[in-house]
């Protein structure tokens, strides 16, 4: 005889289960039980329906109950609720939602399949709010689509920084409304630690989303269309979507005797039994095992669901196949990056009081020389002793997912840390880097598992520089200079083994880089030398995400869900323009690194006219705050940033009013810059190019004097003169001749570091050196040549370049005394 099967549920576990059981057995009498009107569909698009993504609400079902009921012969009965489980006699209570029907229906065996509930907090006024809504199926979905469309809201506050919360910010951000999203932690997305989820907020605020971080709301006034916070802050609210999370629908299962657990989700073996062995329970109503640390979670995804429908009815039908545990492996959508996360955090894991390490890193979605590559930002969590692996993050716009949903397989597999080195994953430049960041990630935390690195975390890096700690920055000082760690000493890597004299061996020495790989070389040299040495993961790179993210808090005013209008800083800046900019001419700079971008900016702006509109096409994440910073000092307006295709269109105005330098009576940009260039290696040479262009971008007039060694970057490289003296000729022949032949400061290896270093910046979109000298003369950099040197050395006015002037200390010292930046390299 057939069994008789009633399922609770019809959306993802139920549907699975009664198409599974279907194909099992065919005889089998299958009666699903849903209380909405629709079937098998896909809530995890119902944000993008609203943003309007997803343009048809039809794509959103991927069954309806005519064709289920055609294909697989199961009786669908919607809108209609069970409201009680008689387990004695195995019946459930029904009420058909639409005539008020009331029967019972018998079942053999009951999966319960119920899913879960929006958690609607008791705040003041809240029942009264017309205009809040909650997001979980269909008929919401529904209210909030047709609530757009007729009342026009202006302003959306969204309560909650989940994943629904953060996905319906950007899709009410795509139907042009004013966002603000709350979140009463002190971050967004919980599955992230919070030097990843930094970056989440960066990119909340870098389109325009009001982001309040560590307040909730205290109360709905008017109707709804006031809400105050906690601080007392109130803000203006035409739209509120609560997304604050949701609770198993435990009720039926409570009610008939059923064990629930701590998370309150219904208790289940491994098998998906309950306590009753006729009743199975599936989905985001049930508790499951955490398959990294064995406790008990509550965790309400989409693939866990489906994967317990296909389990539940092989074990139906004495399969007996287990249900090993849920990992949590989860992404995002945010605007132009993916957040992903899988397995347990840092968080999580001091919650559980489990040991562990981590490691950071920040590697390219593909090979560095093939263009569209992204940064990812990812971390590894990790057991310090065995390499079991915990976790992973990835944050980025291009990659974070494949590399996630490996790592998540070798959680499954058991692998270690060690075993991901030896991951042979798929490789062309187009799609990755010969090391994929997965390996990297093996390498790096197995560095620490072998004791050859000890690492620290960007988070106690203050306080152990507060408490005296010696914290070496081993970048070089053009790096630094964009930024470094408050109390931190720089000793260059190149320089670290000539000074070790200067670093104390009788306490723990910090070493610190821009992302965590010199850092690591810096901590090997040191250890080899006997120090206690701690190597911050991550480098500078987390750090700072940290710290910028830390001030946007502390920056965080009482805001309104009002446009902002203008900014606080020197530049007039028109960030919320509605509509399309007609710009002048348009500057494509996709695939070039700082200050590529803005030497171009600086010299197409020279050929406009003021109030002509400049539209910028980048790449690079940095040229934003470039951009602004350049406009503040050169009176120009940066208007507004727009993404597009994985590409950021910039839109400047040339200006017409001299602005003002911060703190200074006179107009920005006015006092020169000299450096002297003494040296010949093609690393000096490039940083000195790269801050003189940089410098005449913002308006300088920039004069390099080249005295001794430093003429040779000046000497071209097919030209023979005679009528040289011996020692003349002799010097001319054991010079570099031409910026070709030039050696590097460090590890030049008979010239084989310098095509190294060459290679490296044709990889990484950099220009090279002759580009650079080519961009700075067209830029009116002054290149002069020192005279005396030139005789000293034996170099001929004609050996040098075109475009250099020759000249004597006095005109170089006349410069100098009209700059504010005089260097000497």
């Amino acid at each position: 005889m057939s069994k008789k099967i009633v399922i609770v549920g019809g959306v993802a576990g139920g549907a699975t289960a009664a198409a599974r059981i279907s194909r099992l057995d065919k005889q089998a009498h299958v009666v699903v039980f849903e209380r909405g009107d629709h079937v098998s569909y896909a809530n995890c698009g119902l944000p993008y329906y609203i943003g309007g993504v997803i343009k048809e609400r039809d794509a959103l079902f991927v069954q309806t109950k005519e064709k289920l009921t055609a294909r697989y012969g199961f009786d669908i009965r919607a809108l209609t609720e069970v409201t009680a489980i008689n387990r004695d006699q195995k019946t459930v209570s029904a009420k058909n939602l639409a005539t008020g029907e009331t029967y019972e229906e018998r079942y053999d065996v009951l999966v319960l399949s119920p899913g879960a509930k929006p958690v609607v907090p008791p705040i003041p006024g809240i029942n009264e709010a017309a205009n809040a809504f909650t997001l979980r199926n269909v008929p919401d979905t529904d209210k909030i689509h047709d609530f757009i469309e007729k009342k026009k809201p202006q302003n959306a506050v969204i309560i909650g920084g989940g994943f629904i919360g953060v996905e319906m910010a950007e899709s009410l951000r795509e139907r042009h409304l004013n966002v603000t999203l709350i979140e009463k932690q002190e971050q967004v997305m919980a599955p992230l630690d919070p030097e990843l989820a930094a970056l989440v907020h960066d990119q909340l605020r870098l389109n325009d989303v009001n982001l309040v971080l560590g307040k909730g709301v205290s109360a709905f006034e008017q109707e709804g269309t006031v809400l105050t916070l906690e601080d007392g802050t109130k803000l203006q609210s035409d739209l509120t979507i609560l997304a604050i999370g949701v609770r198993p629908e435990n009720e039926l299962a409570k009610a008939a005797g059923l064990d629930i657990g701590e998370t309150g989700g219904i208790v289940v073996n491994q098998f998906l039994q309950t306590k009753d062995e006729a009743i199975y329970a599936i989905g985001d109503a049930i508790e499951v095992m955490d398959r990294v640390s064995g406790r008990s979670v509550h965790i309400p995804l989409a693939w866990p669901a489906n994967r317990q429908g296909r389990i539940v009815a092989d074990n139906i039908f004495g399969k007996k196949t287990p249900y090993k545990g849920t990992m949590g492996t989860g992404i995002a959508k945010v605007f132009d990056v993916a957040a992903a996360a899988t397995g347990n955090n840092e968080k999580t894991l001091k919650k559980y009081g489990i040991k562990y390490a981590a490691v950071h890193i920040h590697p390219s979605s593909n090979a560095g020389y093939y263009p569209g590559g992204m940064p990812l930002a990812m971390k590894l969590t990790f057991d310090p002793e065995n390499g079991t692996i915990f976790g992973a993050q990835a944050v980025g716009a291009k990659g974070a997912d494949k590399r996630i949903d490996v790592i998540a397989t070798a959680i499954a597999g058991g692998l270690t840390v060690h075993d991901l080195q030896d991951l042979e994953l798929a490789y062309a430049p187009p799609f990755s880097s010969a090391k994929d960041p997965v390996n990297m990630l093996g390498y790096a935390a197995a560095n620490i598992v072998d004791g050859e690195v000890q690492p620290v975390y960007a988070q106690e890096v203050d306080r152990i520089v507060q408490n005296g700690g010696l914290l070496i920055d081993v970048r070089d000082p053009m790096e630094r200079d964009a930024g470094f760690i408050e109390g931190s000493v720089n000793i260059p890597l190149n320089d670290l083994k000539d000074r070790l004299a200067e670093v104390p061996k009788d306490k723990p020495v910090y070493v610190s880089c821009q992302v965590g790989m010199r850092g690591y070389l810096a901590s090997t040299l040191l250890r080899q030398e006997g120090y206690d040495v701690h190597n911050v993961s991550g480098g500078y790179k987390t750090y700072a995400a940290m710290k910028r993210d830390e001030k946007a808090k502390s920056d965080q005013v009482k805001i309104t869900a009002e446009p902002v209008k203008e900014s606080t800083g020197g530049q007039k800046m028109a960030v919320n323009i509605e509509g399309p900019i007609t710009a002048t001419e348009v500057l494509d700079c996709a695939g070039l690194q700082c200050p590529g971008p803005i030497a171009q900016v600086f010299k197409k702006m020279g050929d406009l006219t003021d109030g002509d509109v400049l539209e910028v096409k980048v790449t690079d994440p940095g040229f934003i705050p470039d951009a602004k910073a350049w406009c503040d000092k050169t009176g120009n307006t940066y208007l507004k940033h727009e993404k597009m295709n994985g590409m950021t269109h910039v839109y400047l105005q040339k200006g017409s009013e001299q602005p003002i330098a911060a703190g200074s009576n006179e107009p920005a940009g006015t006092k020169g810059a000299t450096m002297i260039v003494f040296d010949q290696d093609l690393d000096k040479a490039i940083a000195s190019f790269i801050i003189a262009t940089g410098a005449a971008a913002m308006g300088k007039p920039v004069t390099m004097f080249f005295t001794f060694w430093g003429l040779n970057v000046l000497r071209k490289d097919d030209i023979h003169v005679g009528d040289k003296d011996f020692m003349d000729k002799m010097f001319g022949k054991m010079m570099p001749k031409g910026t070709k032949k030039l050696p590097i400061s460090n590890m030049n290896m008979g010239g084989m570091g310098a095509k190294m270093i060459r290679q490296v910046m044709e990889n990484k979109n950099v220009d090279s050196l002759e580009t650079l000298m080519k961009n700075a003369m067209g830029m009116g950099v002054n290149i002069v040549a020192c005279a005396m040197s030139m005789d000293v050395m034996g170099i001929r006015e004609e050996e040098l370049i075109e475009g250099v002037e020759i000249g004597g200390v006095a005109s170089y010292l006349g410069k100098a005394e009209d700059s504010n930046i005089n260097l000497f390299i």
